[in-house]
């Protein structure tokens, strides 16, 4: 058996390294704090002259969520990474490609705010992700890693959901697990696809006139309403076929808990340490860790919202996914938020202070 290849590295490192490893094509970036490593280490490995993939330095957010959606439109394997200022400005961009049907890859590091705020990490931008940052009825598919592991296993995965919906996905990460070093197993290469390869698999793609076929043509605009909402509805139901079939979640100590945390990313790191200092005074408490933050987990929560006495959604922000927790429980159990802002992470201790008051 081949021995695994471990290493330490950071989080932006093994963004890089596993889009490197999983056969991406091109990575179009700009650099922001405190995801720079993501473009830092595509420069240092010089992709191009092992595996082919561009890596380009665009010259801003909009520039570069562009050059995502003409690739995307050739049916390659294209990604951009940035940091929350750098994706609002980035919103337009993904619009057009769910509004087109295109499968992209976007990490967003996130990082306080609202405005510049601060480099510290946050949990901000949840409504901007799962409720639609740019405009129109869109969705963007949502996995958030609590682990140098996962952001490099969600590379691969969030290509493969992509692709599988014709829809742009997210890895929402914060500059905590960005910045931290960790062991991680790093997967072995995938080929890039050849062009015979992408034109068979994505015959919507602009490949070129293969076999002279009718042109290909890539847009999200139909000024025709009848025709615009028979798109609309056709996006909705492919919307629908993900929440079917793409939840995906972690249940930690759930089994006998009467207490519940729901926390995502960092938080939910810090929620397990929590459970094991409630434990320890007696309070049972259990975790479930939403991995797509979209589709969420909703019928797992409603389920065990009718096991316990309380739920206390912890996030790292002023309460953004609260909202889809109460309304999964609807309103049969209590929901409380507890957070930190500006960049500070909560302690464990004061979570629990905070489980303690729910008990009384």
């Amino acid at each position: 058996m081949a021995e695994k290849e471990v290493t330490l590295m950071k989080g932006n490192e093994a963004i890089a390294h596993a889009a490197i490893r999983c056969g991406c094509d091109g990575y179009f970036g700009y650099p922001i704090t405190p995801q720079s490593e993501v473009l830092e280490t595509l420069s240092a490995e010089k992709p191009w002259e092992t595996t082919g993939m561009v890596v380009l330095q665009a010259e801003s957010e909009v520039a570069s969520i562009n050059m995502v959606y003409g690739g995307a439109a050739s049916g390659k394997k294209v990604m951009t990474s940035s940091s929350s200022p750098g994706i609002s400005l980035m919103q337009e961009g993904i619009s057009y490609l769910a509004g087109t049907e295109l499968p992209a890859l976007v990490v967003n590091v996130s990082r306080g705010g609202p405005g510049l705020g601060t480099i510290q990490p946050s949990q901000a931008d949840y409504f901007q992700t799962v409720k639609g940052g740019g405009h129109g009825d869109y969705r963007l598919i949502t996995l958030a890693p609590s682990s140098v592991q996962e952001m490099v296993d969600f590379v691969d995965l969030a290509f493969e959901l992509a692709f599988k919906y014709r829809n742009p996905a997210m890895i929402l990460s914060d500059g905590a697990i960005g910045q931290m070093m960790e062991k991680v197993v790093l997967p072995p290469f995938k080929p890039r696809r050849t062009e015979e390869e992408i034109a068979k698999q994505c015959p919507w793609a602009t490949t070129g006139r293969i076999g002279m076929r009718k042109p290909n043509i890539m847009t999200s605009l139909e000024l025709r309403s009848e025709e615009m909402e028979i798109i609309n509805l056709r996006i909705q139901a492919k919307y629908r076929e993900a929440e079917k079939n793409e939840v995906r979640y972690e249940d930690y100590m759930t089994d006998d808990a009467e207490y519940l945390i729901v926390a995502f990313g960092s938080a939910a790191r810090i929620a397990k340490k929590v459970i094991l200092i409630a434990r320890e005074q007696g309070i049972k408490v259990g975790l479930l860790r939403p991995i797509t933050l979209w589709p969420f987990p909703t019928k797992r929560i409603a389920e065990l919202g009718k096991k316990v006495k309380g739920i206390l959604s912890l996030e790292i922000n002023a309460g953004q996914m609260v909202e889809d927790i109460r309304l999964a429980v609807n309103c049969s159990v209590p929901v409380q938020w507890y957070g930190r802002l500006g960049g500070i992470i909560p302690e464990p201790e004061e979570v629990v202070e905070q489980i303690k008051k729910m008990t009384i």
